[in-house]
Parts: structure tokens; sequence; C-alpha cells
């Protein structure tokens, strides 16, 4: 209990959002839709989540909410055939599930031809930003899609008429309107948000820039950092828990949320220097500083 005690309070320091590409154009044309934005990967992602539409746990019995809708390449015409989407999110007393083998409110899927995918959960709580705040996040619900030929997509849905959206730079951000949802009633006890996807466009570096800066880095502020590939992303563990899925923008340069980001430098004696910047959700921000201690090759 202490140990999910100590995640769960860490869990409240997290990071901005931003946008993965633009509106997509031909001529003078505009055509597809907006890529869907981004949103913070926060502390407690979980790689690993089993293959199933049903999160709940397996005694469950409260209300159901029914989580779908279409994930599209990135003319927003095409079904995203067989790629990942993985969903998390708190349960009914603010916790996440980051020990049990039984994956709590954590599943994935694959999509088939059509691109759709359809998940049956139960709308999650509010909780506070950070231990003994009064500003608390709104509900929301985690997603990573990743594929083939697609820029992996981290991001999260709200729910409209929470009154924590207005304080939350997340939730509140104009990048993610289309991502704060109505939920309908299907039936008694059963509602139900359709969310459709649109990917971005790939942008990744040749896999050796992952190679060589992947590692240990030991900061300024006497934590540890380490910088890992998933997928087409930089993952970022800080102190062991996984904060960021960072996209690559060139010349050793990453971002992940709203000016966040991670930016290496090779030193002439064949050390790596990594600077980090962070906003959090009380908008706070911070830099840290750090050498590679360990390198992966």
């Amino acid at each position: 209990m202490q140990r999910r005690k100590f995640l769960t309070d860490t869990s409240r320091y997290v990071i901005g959002i931003s946008v993965f590409g633009a509106i997509n154009r031909k001529g003078n044309a505009f055509i597809g839709d907006d890529p869907t934005t981004t949103d913070i990967l926060g502390p407690f992602y979980r790689p690993g989540a089993p293959i199933r539409a049903n999160i709940n746990p397996t005694n469950f019995s409260g209300d159901l909410l029914h989580v779908s809708g279409t994930i599209f390449k990135e003319d927003g015409a095409t079904p995203f055939q067989n790629c990942l989407i993985e969903i998390w999110q708190c349960d009914q007393n603010q916790m996440y599930d980051n020990i049990s083998d039984d994956y709590n409110y954590r599943g994935a899927q694959k999509t088939l031809a059509d691109g759709k995918y359809h998940f049956i959960t139960t709308q999650p709580v509010a909780y506070p930003a950070a231990p003994n705040s009064n500003v608390y996040r709104p509900a929301h619900i985690h997603m990573r899609v990743s594929g083939e030929k697609q820029q992996d997509l981290i991001t999260q849905i709200y729910f409209k008429g929470d009154p924590n959206i207005e304080n939350d730079p997340c939730a509140s951000s104009s990048r993610s309107i289309k991502r704060v949802l109505n939920v309908t009633s299907v039936k008694h006890n059963e509602k139900q948000i359709n969310f459709d996807i649109v990917m971005a466009k790939e942008f990744k570096p040749d896999d050796t820039v992952f190679e060589k800066l992947s590692g240990l880095y030991t900061m300024n502020d006497n934590s540890i950092i380490e910088f890992y590939r998933e997928g087409d992303l930089l993952f970022m563990k800080w102190n062991g828990q996984i904060r960021e899925g960072l996209r690559y923008k060139g010349n050793n340069a990453f971002d992940g949320g709203m000016d966040n980001n991670a930016s290496f430098q090779l030193l002439d004696n064949g050390a790596i220097k990594v600077k980090v910047y962070f906003v959090t959700v009380l908008k706070q921000e911070f830099t840290l500083e750090g050498i590679r201690a360990f390198k992966y090759k």
C-alpha cells in the first residue's frame, strides 16, 4: 500500500502538451483532417498491457463507459490497419495500477482493416495535480497509438462539463478542444464516447541516432534519467518512472509536451551531455542538465 501511495503521489507531477503535424494541404486545398493533438504521457504508462476490450476489474459492477472510434492514417481518410492502441486510466480511488498482474484499467488492441477500436471501461475521476494541492487534474483517459509509417501518438481524452478543465493547462489548451468529448447514454448504467484519431506523418531519425543517445544520464539534481527507444519515439524514464515519449525534430533534439524538450550535445572527449526542459501542470518550469554515465551499445 505504501508503494502504491508513493506511485500515486509522484504521478501528480506531469508535463504539458503539444501538436504532432499540421493540417494536410495539397496545392491551395486542405485535405483530410488535422492530426490528433498530443498530450502528456505522465509517469504511469505501463507497457505490456493485455490485449482485451474490457479493462474493468473482473468483479466490477459499476457504470460502464464504451470508448470507441476509428484510427485513420495521415490523410484523414484511410483506416490505419494493424496499429496498436493502448489505453490506461485511474480507478475510482484516484489510483493507477502500476504493480498488479491484473493490469486493471489498462488494455490494448490491434486494429483490423476498418481501423476501428472499442474499449469498455468506467468513467475515471479527477485527482490532485500534486500532493496537498487544491488544483485537480480533470478526469481523463490516456492513449498511445503506434504502427508502421505513421508518427506514434500519445494523447488523452477529457469529458465535457468537468469543472477541473478550466484550471488544467493541458485540458484547457486550444489544442485539446477536439479531445474534450460528450458522454451520451446508451442504456441504464451504460454510456459511450466516440473518438476518431488521425495520425501524423512519421518523422524519425536513423537508428544510429537512437543507439548513440540511449543510456543512463546523471543529472545536476542527482536524479537519474534513462533515455531509450520505443517505436519511433525516445522514451524518458526519470528515477524509474516513465515520464515522456519524445519525437525527433532534428540535430539531436527531441520534443514532447508544450515546450518540453531534450537536446543532446556530443562533447569533444566523447561524452554526451543532455539538457531537459519541463513545464508541470501547476505551470512550474525547470531545467535539468546531465552527462551520460552508462551507454547501452
